[in-house]
């Protein structure tokens, strides 16, 4: 018997014992036990007996009319009644159902999404990710767990659809908490973006490498006085910007956001290190250090405030760095404005290995006490799959926010930012479309780079930091004391200036948080075995 065979015969199992078990409760108090995906949801749902008219989703009652909260992140676009009214109209066709969104504002989500809920709030679906709490709520049992069963049975497209990697990496101790977005590849690597027709001017060498584009903020330095050579992003972290393309990818290391450690993703040991006490780091804080000297960036760098991605537009900036999504949109716009610049992305890493966000970078997932949690993911089934819901909840309104270019591009209208302002790249998927001005430069980098996608054991690890949360909070302000100014060629002795950032941070807890790390990770690569 297949894999497969197996999987669909477990999945028939369960679906008879959810129903005993369904049949044999009394009340409905168990939504909030969070013990398993199918006894809240199957508690919560009519009889399985008609069908909705979807595709793929026979068998569910959908007699009676829901109303699913669904909360997200970002603002609330200014043509929000206007594209949910046309998607609920497609909704209530096809599942019965109609969606009300909530949106948390940048600034404050942080603090008021765990308090949904510690509260206990009523909706039911809700934005999550890696980097929004996905880890911590599916812990703590805020989300619902999605079986199989349940996943086949109610998610039937996404189901069929989804590589099985990406169902993997939104595992949490072996279970599934949220629907990830399906996009082919999102690459987290970085680029910078230059000026190549100032390279040119000044009959520089092709930019490829840490070298040449030495050379080129340098030219830029002693001849644009007006110009910045090397501009920062806009969320400034507590290292420079440039570690992510000249230590990390350069490497083929992985980071843990916020921490001096490292692995090597070639290591099937995964043996953690400080990352600040190797000998890669002392050749990059020479190169950092000749180019502070040669004003390849302003001396005001920690301080300055604005954007980046708008002096770069203006001329005001030589080169940036982002990931090739944001670099491909920028460069866009510039070449619009400037049809006489030259421009040019450049991987200053081009043999190392290329990384793709893992599945979690963007997800939905359903709240454990929801009381319509079928509905809901038959709702996230079309968000993913049905192509006119995907086109509005992507992009909103054809012919208002945006124009179809066949079946796949898009062109921007002067509406379009009147709804993309928050976080539908939640439901992004195979539908996407792709913007009819993305340049071609941009899509030439992530063809090539699909070819050097490098998956390894601990890409889907995240590191549970309550045992050391005072130790990590420690070397944090550690690392914004010591290691900026000296990234950034304002310490004069770099070996002092080295020698008392690796001696604060262990007096921080650097050690302490180093082993804590080593030990889940351990963990983590024995439940792989």
């Amino acid at each position: 018997m297949s894999q497969r065979s197996k999987r669909k015969l477990g999945i028939t199992l369960t679906s008879v014992l959810a129903t005993a078990l369904v049949l044999s409760a009394c009340g409905g108090n168990n939504a909030g036990n969070n013990t398993g995906g199918n006894t809240p949801a199957a508690n919560n749902t009519a009889s399985n007996s008609a069908n909705t008219g979807s595709e793929g989703q026979s068998g569910v009652d959908t007699s009676q009319e829901v109303k699913l909260k669904m909360v997200l992140l970002g603002a609330k676009p200014a043509d929000y009644d206007q594209v949910f009214g046309e998607m609920n109209k497609i909704l209530k066709e096809k599942i019965n159902a109609t969606i009300e969104a909530e949106f948390l504002a940048w600034s404050d989500w942080g603090q008021k999404y765990p308090l949904k809920f510690a509260a206990n709030e009523d909706f039911d679906i809700i934005y999550t990710s890696n980097w929004a709490q996905y880890s911590d709520q599916a812990t703590k049992g805020g989300f619902l767990e999605l079986t199989d069963d349940l996943l086949s049975k109610y998610a039937p497209q996404t189901w069929a659809a989804m590589p099985k990697v990406k169902w993997d990496q939104a595992r949490i101790e072996g279970k599934v908490y949220m629907i990830p977005s399906n996009k082919a590849n999102e690459f987290t690597d970085k680029l910078v973006l230059i000026r190549d027709d100032l390279r040119e001017k000044y009959g520089l060498e092709p930019v490829n490498s840490p070298e040449t584009y030495a050379a080129y903020l340098k030219a830029v330095a002693k001849n644009e006085k007006a110009m910045t050579p090397y501009g920062l992003e806009s969320a400034e972290t507590t290292n420079h910007n440039l570690d992510k393309l000249l230590l990390i990818q350069k490497n083929n290391w992985k980071e843990f956001s916020g921490l001096p450690f490292s692995v090597k993703t070639t290591d099937e040991k995964a043996q953690v290190f400080n990352m600040y006490e190797t000998p890669e780091f002392d050749q990059l804080l020479t190169y950092y250090k000749d180019l502070a000297d040669n004003g390849g960036w302003s001396r005001n760098a920690l301080t300055t405030k604005g954007s980046t991605t708008d002096d770069f537009k203006v001329g005001k900036v030589a080169s940036m760095t982002h990931n090739v999504t944001a670099l491909g949109g920028v460069l866009a716009d510039a070449q619009k404005a400037h049809p006489d610049w030259k421009l040019a992305l450049v991987d200053l890493s081009p043999e190392s290995n290329k990384s793709a966000a893992i599945s979690t970078q963007n997800g939905m997932a359903v709240h454990a006490t929801s009381k319509n949690a079928e509905r809901a993911l038959m709702a996230l089934d079309l968000f993913q799959n049905d192509k006119q819901l995907h086109d509005l909840a992507m992009y909103g309104v054809a012919g208002v926010n945006f124009t179809p270019e066949g079946d796949d591009k898009f062109t921007k209208t002067d509406k379009y930012g009147n709804y993309n302002s928050f976080s539908n790249w939640a439901w992004t998927s195979t539908l996407d479309r792709v913007d009819s001005n993305y340049p071609q430069v941009a899509q030439d980098v992530e063809k090539l780079w699909a070819g050097k996608v490098y998956n390894y054991k601990l890409e889907s690890f995240v590191f549970d930091k309550t045992k050391v949360v005072n130790e990590v909070a420690n070397v944090g302000n550690v690392m914004m004391r010591y290691l900026v100014p000296l990234e950034y060629g304002l310490i004069k002795d770099l070996d002092k200036g080295k020698a008392d950032l690796i001696k604060q941070m262990k007096a921080a807890g650097s050690d302490k948080i180093q082993a804590e790390l080593q030990a889940q990770i351990d963990a983590f690569l024995a439940q792989q075995k």
